[in-house]
């Protein structure tokens, strides 16, 4: 059996890095039978490499068994620690290879959700400039909020994000790409439906339930102090708020677009309802690999309302 990994160590052995990336794999695929063939390990195997990982850190990592697959908090804590280290362990790989003059590796690109539908974006036609310039790059792309994006540009997890305009550290480097426009809605079934604009005044509005994003805070949105009475991080969990016809709250136009020609969505006094938020290409100022500028160069060219 292999040695416990003391807490004071500040090393990490093959060993360990082949039973951490085990674990991520794991986790990625949320179980040890859907792991087996991105590992090429049997279960039993895979079980072992878990308990030799658990007694070398000794924590409980995970539960399996018939109630499901789940992380312990120290599991989640781990998991992480282990995306972060392997995040810098690529960048470090990719700047061996800008150094050598390849683009290889892998490029970690993060985002938040419902930018397929932004035509004025053309992010997709981006993605297929960088596939053909930079065929040997493996693209991962992750959803997430602006703070995890943000927090995981400082910590190596990504090389680079598209994210709505926000306080940064000075080592980041943020470039303007486009503006995009929000709207306040509410669903065909919310009493607010078929009230005329002129009669939306800031005092019916800021009585309705309102489903914010939880990354913000909770303050007047276009000189309504709204009732904030559910969360999302998501534009997916937004829309299905409105379309409930339990609340209003505001989304892209470009993704609420589709449900507004369905007649499920209604935008609510459009000419004083609205507001733009400022998309930004972000990444490290030190740390910006040729793959990371690649992208950004290939999403400017491609945007149309990019500054």
């Amino acid at each position: 059996m292999s040695a416990a990994l003391p807490r004071s160590r500040r090393t990490l052995s093959d060993t360990d890095l082949r039973l951490l990336r085990v674990f991520a794999e794991i986790v990625r695929h949320n179980g040890f039978s859907a792991a087996q063939d991105s590992l090429g390990m049997t279960q039993a195997t895979i079980s072992l490499h878990m308990r030799n990982l658990e007694e070398r850190l000794g924590l409980r990592l995970c539960e399996r068994g018939r109630s499901g697959f789940f992380l312990t908090a120290e599991g989640k804590q781990l998991h992480e620690a282990v995306r972060d280290l392997f995040g810098s362990i690529e960048h470090f790989l990719t700047a061996v290879s800008d150094i050598q003059g390849e683009l290889v590796g892998r490029l970690a690109f993060g985002t938040v959700d419902a930018m397929e539908s932004n035509r004025t974006l053309g992010l997709d036609q981006a993605i297929g400039d960088f596939a053909k310039a930079a065929p040997k790059v493996l693209l991962d792309i992750d959803i997430a909020t602006p703070q995890a994006l943000m927090q995981g540009l400082l910590s190596g997890r990504y090389q680079i994000v598209l994210v709505p305009a926000q306080p940064r550290a000075q080592t980041m480097q943020a470039i303007d790409v486009f503006a995009e426009r929000q709207n306040l809605y509410c669903g065909r079934g919310n009493s607010l439906f078929s009230v005329a604009d002129a009669e939306l005044t800031p005092e019916l509005l800021a009585g309705q339930p309102f489903a914010g994003r939880s990354y913000m805070q909770e303050a007047p949105i276009c000189g309504v102090d709204f009732h904030w009475h559910a969360v999302t991080a998501h534009m997916e969990g937004t829309l299905l708020m409105l379309l409930s016809g339990a609340y209003i709250g505001f989304l892209p136009g470009h993704y609420a677009e589709a449900s507004v020609r369905a007649g499920a969505l209604r935008a609510l006094a459009p000419d004083r309802m609205t507001y733009d938020d400022t998309f930004q290409i972000v990444f490290s100022r030190e740390r910006a690999n040729r793959a990371a500028r690649l992208l950004a160069e290939a999403i400017l060219r491609h945007c149309k309302g990019a500054a």
